[in-house]
């Protein structure tokens, strides 16, 4: 015998035990878009499509869940509390189905990241995040000095790093590349700079530029600290530095300027220091890299987690 479904309309109600996670997926969505087409376009399914599985939830629960008309679409009583009680048992079943899949892929054990710059844009979400998803996976993170980008990775010292780009060496996997950003030139308040709200990379010839120490590689430290302008015009070398803080202690120190990324800038405010916009030279960008041979299942959950939500 049918069973009258939601609608009063005789339709028959699907059993409830043949509940389908696309329904209760699609219903999520719609709660939060109130639109059905919107709700097809993140699913990647047709309005109609929608409208299909919200109606089959319906006949399964046998009320409807959602009021829509040509102008809007608003949840029902039912459909509000429907809502309330599926949002946390949805996200129980996603985890347990996201720990299954990391304990099948070995994602398990410590990852060890190493970082360079700023830990902040984004970053530090993204690893917590991480760790929510992949509880068996803690991290420990560990600041690289700025004249070895790549050598805790050589040492296996570190799964994964975060680095100033470039990266040229042959044995490390360069994944995703984020936080692009204007480069600044860091000059001390006694300057002649200092007063400028503006400059170009061709001024880098009138003045010292602090560099990066070894063992960091050649063609790294001259991206960091070029020794030409655009132009060809030989740029003046200051002292080399194996830390920020060291190359921010010369430059309040006036024996030198040193170029650093925006994100750098405004977390190391300073009294003593100014930082001033260069035009001509390309953006600095960070990449998250690892070493081919010890390519896992952690640093690939990894490597996925940040090329998802960074860019």
């Amino acid at each position: 015998m049918a069973v009258t479904g939601p609608g009063g309309t005789g339709e028959e109600r699907a059993p409830a035990s043949t509940v389908e996670i696309r329904e209760l997926e699609c219903f999520l969505i719609l709660a939060e878009e109130l639109h059905f087409g919107r709700t097809g376009e993140r699913l990647y399914v047709s309005q109609g499509r929608v409208s299909q599985l919200i109606r089959s939830l319906e006949q399964r629960i046998g009320a409807r869940l959602a009021d829509r008309t040509s102008r809007r679409v608003r949840l029902t009583p039912l459909g509000e509390d429907f809502l309330d009680a599926l949002r946390p048992a949805y996200a129980a079943l996603r985890d347990t189905v996201e720990n299954a899949r990391a304990a099948a892929l070995g994602v398990s054990g410590p990852l060890r990241i190493g970082f360079q710059g700023v830990m902040g844009y984004g970053f530090m979400e993204v690893v917590a995040k991480f760790e929510d998803r992949y509880p068996g996976c803690p991290t420990r993170i560990t600041e690289l000095p700025l004249s070895d980008p790549f050598g805790s990775l050589h040492r296996d010292e570190v799964d994964t790093a975060v680095v100033l780009l470039p990266v040229e060496e042959p044995t490390l996997v360069l994944g995703r590349v984020f936080s692009r950003q204007p480069q600044y030139l860091a000059v001390s308040h006694r300057h002649l700079f200092a007063t400028r709200t503006a400059l170009d990379a061709e001024d880098l010839a009138t003045t010292p530029l602090v560099g990066v120490a070894a063992p960091a590689p050649d063609y790294w430290r001259e991206v960091q600290a070029p020794t030409r302008t655009p132009s060809g015009t030989p740029v003046p070398q200051g002292p080399a530095v194996g830390t920020l803080q060291e190359g921010l202690s010369l430059v309040a120190a006036n024996r030198g300027v040193m170029l650093l990324c925006h994100p750098t800038t405004e977390y190391h405010s300073r009294r003593d220091v100014a930082y001033i916009p260069v035009t001509g030279l390309p953006d600095s960008a960070l990449g998250l890299v690892w070493r081919g041979d010890r390519e896992n299942a952690r640093v690939r959950a990894f490597a996925d987690a940040v090329g998802d939500a960074l860019v």
